[in-house]
This record gives C-alpha cells, structure tokens and sequence, in this order.
C-alpha cells in the first residue's frame, strides 16, 4: 500500500469521526517519522508491511478512543511540543486564553515572578517561559509523576527559569509573594456529563474533578492566594464555561478587585482574573 491508499483506508476506520483525516496524518506521521507536508508530498511512496502493520495497531488503540496525545506522546501547546502521557491532562487550545490573560496583566513587569498551581505536563508555566525569559516562575503539582513531565519538557526545551516544585497547592512554597498566580485547576462536578465524552475520558480524574460542584479547589485557590500576593497582584483561573459568573463572584467576596472574566476563541467564558487591593 501506499500512504495515499493507508489514508483512503484510514476513513472506514474512523467512519463517523468529524477529524478523521487530520487524525490519520498525524498518527501515520508518528508512525513514519514525517510530517503532514511530507506525507502528502509523497503520497504515491510505497509503505514496508512492518510500517503498514505498526499504523493499523495505532489505529485500533485510537478507535478504543485512546486520546491522540497519548498514542503519540506529544500535543502541541503556544507552538510549543508539549510531552504528555496519561498522568497529566492533555494540553488544550482553550487554556491558551489563560496564558494571553497572564502575559497582559504582566506586560510591563518583566521580571515578574509568576506561580502555577497544579501544572501537569508544564505546558502554562513553559509558554509564559517562552515568552518571558526573565521572570521567576515557581510551578507546583502534587504529582511526582506530572512534574517528571513537566520537567522533562523543560529539559527538551530548554527554559531554565521554571522552578518546579512538589508539593498540594501552596504547601513546600516558603515565605516568597508573587506578581501573580494562575492556575488552571479541576472545575468539573463528578456528574458532569462531559467526563463521559471524547479524550477525557482517558485523562486523570483527579486533575479534572473538584468537590462543591465544581468550585472546591477554585475556592481554596482564591482564598489562599492572597497570603502569597503581592499588594496589588494578579490572580489568575480558568474555569467551565458556565462557572464565570460564580467564580467572578467568589473572588469579588475574597476581597478582591477589578474583577474580569475573559472569553476563549468559542466565546465561552473561560478565565477569570482579579487583582489583590
């Protein structure tokens, strides 16, 4: 076969599935080692039986449901090729909007130093590197295995002002105050719907789901993160679509001021964000 006719074949595998196509090119470029442009460059290339037989074994784990992400390692996040595996969530297009919110708030401050709260893979605290090669950013999991990702993404990138630190939200962080803390912490009930649907089915349940409906490691954040502020600082947090009005209220009975919540590419309110007075 060649990798136009695996292709052609790869579309009654994924019958149904709205991005089969994109999803095909992806998984037979890891299989291959190539790239989408070099695989429809070359699509008359005859494939070895080895080759043909590893992409139809891929192929069964991901009609299984087996997110992308975790059959090819990887998922790109602000441009950057994030590592992921089954231990940390799937870096998403939506989350960019809390790294857009966060450069904002800092533009001006560049040596600002920046907290994230339940990293996972790294993919927040390694974007705002990305982009502010002199700030002074702390991450914290409590997953030795999620910060084994997130550091070694760190190492294959190669930003070296990330400090990443085990330990339950604020506990191993000593006396320092921050700019700003953001996080992208679990906000879905344990009915939810959607923990039934699509990739998150695969993902860790304990990075997904919060007691209080939803609210309870978005209470905790807020309410601790004004002991690790700085007078005038930023806090930072990602939510369900439907949790910005709850969130902007929470926050505004903490204390907190200039209040705003920001809308992600779908138009759902996706991070709010609110300044220490």
């Amino acid at each position: 076969m060649t990798i136009s006719e695996l292709l052609t074949w790869s579309k009654k595998q994924f019958f149904g599935m709205e991005n089969w196509y994109m999803e095909s090119r992806i998984l037979l470029g890891y299989v291959l080692g190539q790239d989408a442009a070099e695989l429809i460059a070359h699509g008359d290339r005859k494939l070895s039986a080895t080759q043909i037989d590893s992409y139809k074994k891929i192929v069964v784990k991901r009609q299984k449901g087996i997110p992308v992400a975790y059959l090819t390692g990887v998922r790109e996040f602000w441009s950057l090729p994030i590592r992921v595996n089954d231990r940390v969530l799937i870096p998403r297009h939506e989350t960019e909007t809390l790294v857009e919110r966060v450069l904002a708030l800092i533009d001006g401050c560049p040596n600002a130093g920046i907290l994230e709260l339940g990293t996972g893979s790294g993919a927040i605290a390694l974007a705002l590197a990305s982009e502010l090669p002199h700030a002074r950013i702390s991450a914290t999991d409590n997953s030795m295995q999620a910060l084994a990702v997130a550091r070694g993404n760190q190492s294959a990138l190669g930003f070296n002002n990330i400090e990443f630190l085990q330990g339950d939200w604020f506990k191993n962080l000593g006396g320092e105050k921050y700019h700003l803390i953001c996080s992208n912490p679990p906000y879905l009930s344990a009915d939810d719907k959607h923990l039934q649907i699509g990739d998150v089915r695969f993902e860790p349940r304990d990075a997904l789901v919060a007691d209080g409906c939803g609210y309870a490691a978005i209470n905790h954040i807020a309410r601790h993160a004004k002991t690790y502020l700085r007078s005038g600082g930023w806090i930072v947090l990602e939510h369900g679509f439907q949790q910005g009005q709850g969130v902007r209220e929470r926050l505004s009975d903490d204390g907190y001021g200039d209040v705003t919540t920001a809308q992600d590419l779908s138009g759902n309110d996706r991070v709010t964000a609110a300044r220490l007075n």
